[in-house]
């Protein structure tokens, strides 16, 4: 075996290495904020009537727990037992949307020593945003006027009644959580496991990215290039397609968003080729909802479910064809953020900020 061939293997093997622990800190960051938020979430979701704190209430939860997929899925099991109403719920689960990309955000901090790079990763990692929030601007007045999302919701239910539950295989689920258990056992008797837990997750996920991108750069990006644009976004409808497809595996969008940030930040693929991508993984993530739901064999917990993914083709439709909006807001923001360090503490303080008004409303209410 020339040496030549052996580098290559190497690099291979690297390759998949820095994927597997990029994933494994991502799962794990996630496992922790679950572990750490999940019953206060479903505490905060309980106690709502009002639409807009309950539009708020979806966004602080699911910031919480970093789970869109899990946050619909607690709001289907507290409708299922008659705990929450459908018109309640439906603004929940909008407010999800909005919260799940936080991990998004975290990955493209991996970028910040390159201002290049983190401004491409930071706008890819922000469109989401961009997406989820519009969407709920142009969507929600018209659900609290006329119940849009609610009558589609409880027809397409009428052609699902009496289906049962089923299972999706998660891969992800057999390669990694294994290894999760594993340090939660590890992690048991340490003081504040939790945080313990979630500040090893970030320390894992910025080691694993940096891997990630020196693997990357020193593979042919050229060749790497050739095969994402000619097979993985050759177009929007491939793109698209993708994103419901790793999502509805996977069961978590903030995984596959996630992955291809590293990408983007390499100026590896664009945020314009991004963006359908995005469309898609919204998609895919009410696959677990609507699992859920049909578990339960509750009418209204089904149809809530649907009502999820009826919001997110909704705003498909509108937005597509209005893409240049988000992305062009996300190419703003993120030059904006990218052009200093003292820019870059704004914006954070800003995110931050906004959840603790969030907070501080929700209670008041």
């Amino acid at each position: 075996m020339s040496s030549e061939t052996r580098l290559k293997i190497t690099k291979a093997f690297l390759l998949i290495l820095s994927v597997y622990l990029f994933l494994l800190s991502i799962n794990l960051l996630g496992h922790s904020f679950k572990l750490f938020g999940k019953g206060f979430a479903e505490s905060m979701i309980r106690m709502t009537s009002n639409p807009f704190a309950g539009l708020l209430i979806g966004v602080v939860s699911t910031s919480l727990i970093q789970s869109s997929s899990t946050t619909t899925s607690i709001v289907v099991g507290l409708v299922a037992g008659d705990a929450l109403s459908l018109y309640n719920a439906i603004p929940i689960i909008m407010g999800a949307n909005i919260g799940t990309t936080i991990t998004n955000t975290l990955v493209s901090m991996g970028h910040v020593s390159n201002r290049i790079e983190f401004q491409r990763a930071f706008s890819a990692s922000i469109v989401h945003d961009f997406f989820n929030i519009l969407a709920v601007l142009v969507l929600f007045p018209i659900e609290l006027r006329f119940h849009l999302l609610a009558k589609v919701a409880i027809r397409l239910e009428s052609y699902f009644a009496g289906s049962g539950g089923m299972e999706v295989f998660n891969p992800l689920k057999v390669i990694l959580d294994p290894v999760i258990q594993q340090i939660e056992i590890l992690f048991t008797h340490v003081p504040f496991t939790h945080i313990v837990m979630m500040v090893v997750s970030l320390v894992l996920l910025f080691s694993a990215l940096t891997m990630l991108i020196k693997t990357i750069r020193s593979l042919v990006l050229s060749k790497i290039e050739i095969v994402i644009n000619k097979y993985l976004f050759r177009n929007d409808t491939l793109g698209f397609i993708l994103g419901v497809f790793m999502t509805s595996i996977v069961q978590s969008s903030s995984v596959t968003t996630s992955l291809i940030i590293p990408l983007a930040g390499a100026g590896l693929v664009s945020i314009r080729q991004i963006f359908p991508y995005t469309l898609g993984s919204n998609i895919g993530t009410t696959v677990t909802a609507i699992m859920a739901a049909l578990v339960t064999q509750n009418d209204i917990a089904v149809t809530v479910a649907f009502a999820h993914l009826c919001f997110n083709i909704l705003g498909v439709m509108v937005f597509y064809p209005l893409r240049f909006i988000p992305i062009k807001l996300a190419e703003f923001i993120g030059r904006k953020a990218s052009k200093s360090k003292r820019n870059l503490v704004l914006f954070v303080t800003i995110y931050i900020s906004l959840h603790f008004i969030f907070l501080i409303f929700i209670f008041v209410h």
